[in-house]
């Protein structure tokens, strides 16, 4: 063998070196099966089809995590209800009246994004966090609101969140019966729950609930009950209503596509979606005729996981009620080494493979606008090399023909800006 053939192996075997075990990488659709029954959610580590089920009651509110965020959930998913208390400041907490409660609109968690809680329904962004405002001197938030918080049973609390101590993540909060007993403070301590993203409270058991039930890092979707708001320009806009469904962790990101073949593949630039819910409810509809649900015709979700891979992800059928049964067909379509995952978001696919005609490569090129793709023989000798332009930390699409080359074993190598990912692909 000459140096180029040894210098070419070298390349192949680094970009393979720290990739998931073989066992880990399933070729093909796989058929998958979610049940989250009548109380329970389920987190979905979408490449390994791993799933991890809990109890969906057994927290009220629940505080993010992290030191820079003041986001603040209700448990929506269990029946838990919110409503700012408007008639008094945080000095009416003594002579809090809830006459007229129900007409009061309840603050719901947004459909869209983790870090606008139902306690932060109504901010105004920074300093406004909307149950406090942050403090330059102290770096606090500082809660300036009354809240009534129904809980599952229906019972009713009021609640104040005192302030978030920024620089100890720490949450202080202070809730009691309606006429004052039971009046209970808080200091939730957030750092032993950092690889979480948030820490639940049940105001019922006076008790941390630490419901998340792996690292945020090893899940991607979230298969549970959750309120829908309609958006601006629906018809309903305003309204809310309890939907189950799925929604995506934080830095997942998704790119839907409906009325498509069953082995449709993404081509051209794509934008993609990291909202909380662009899966959602919506992929299905009840028909009353024949009492079941109806999964959207030809449709088909890609999925860019949180460690990088991208995932095809079709629905294929749903049962509500107690069951609360999803089934799904889930295909890898890229593997990333663990050494890929920190390099600003770049990655990168081939398929199909073996090729005979037309490359596909699906690209994210992270913070970078440009990749380089080249394309090197056995002997390790350049036969393609092309710069494209493309649209910053979203997928895109890049098809190369293939189909005047030998057959034989070929290493594709994208470069986006300083970073590498060698791919091996076979022609045929």
């Amino acid at each position: 063998m000459n140096k180029k053939f040894y210098t070419f192996v070298a390349i192949l075997a680094t970009a393979f070196a720290g990739t998931l075990p073989a066992t880990a990488q399933q070729l093909g659709p796989v058929n998958d099966t979610i049940l989250i029954g009548s109380s329970n959610e389920v987190y979905y580590n979408i490449s390994a089809g791993t799933k991890s089920t809990v109890n969906r009651k057994q927290w009220d509110v629940a505080f993010r995590a992290n030191r820079q965020s003041a986001s603040i959930l209700t448990n929506d998913a269990a029946g838990v209800e919110l409503y700012t208390y408007k008639t008094a400041a945080i000095g009416g907490w003594a002579t809090v009246d809830t006459a007229g409660l129900y007409s009061w609109k309840n603050m719901a968690n947004s459909t869209t994004d983790w870090e606008e809680g139902a306690f932060c329904r109504y901010q105004k962004g920074h300093p406004d966090y909307g149950w406090g405002k942050y403090n330059s001197v102290t770096h606090d938030v500082v809660g300036d609101s009354l809240f009534i918080i129904k809980l599952a049973d229906g019972s009713l609390r009021k609640i104040w969140i005192v302030k978030k101590i920024s620089v100890d993540n720490v949450f202080e909060f202070r809730y009691a019966n309606i006429d004052g007993t039971n009046d209970v403070t808080v200091s939730l301590d957030c750092n032993p729950y950092t690889t979480k993203n948030f820490v639940g409270y049940s105001l019922t058991n006076n008790a941390i609930a630490d419901f998340e039930p792996v690292a945020s890092t090893q899940w991607d979707l979230l298969f549970s009950k959750y309120m829908y708001t309609y958006p601006a320009g629906d018809a309903n806009a305003g309204a809310q209503q309890p939907v189950t469904g799925v929604l995506s962790n934080y830095k997942v990101k998704v790119k839907k596509y409906e009325h498509v073949a069953p082995d449709f593949q993404m081509t051209g630039p794509q934008v993609m979606d990291s909202t909380r819910s662009p899966i959602g409810f919506d992929w299905k509809t009840y028909d009353y005729v024949n009492n079941a649900y109806i999964i959207g015709d030809s449709m088909a979700y890609f999925v860019q996981d949180r460690a990088g891979k991208i995932n095809k992800l079709v629905f294929k059928g749903f049962t509500g009620g107690s069951t609360g049964r999803f089934v799904l067909q889930r295909e890898v379509i890229s593997f990333l080494g663990i050494d890929e995952i920190e390099k600003s978001g770049f990655s990168a696919a081939v398929y199909p493979n073996p090729v005979s005609n037309v490359m596909n490569l699906v690209i994210n090129p992270g913070k970078s606008r440009f990749a380089i793709v080249s394309l090197l023989d056995i002997s390790g000798r350049t036969v393609l090399n092309k710069k494209y332009e493309l649209q910053s930390e979203d997928l895109s699409t890049l098809q190369i023909p293939v189909s005047g080359l030998p057959s034989g074993i070929y290493m594709v190598r994208i470069q986006s800006g300083s970073n590498v990912i060698a791919r091996k692909v076979v022609l045929k």
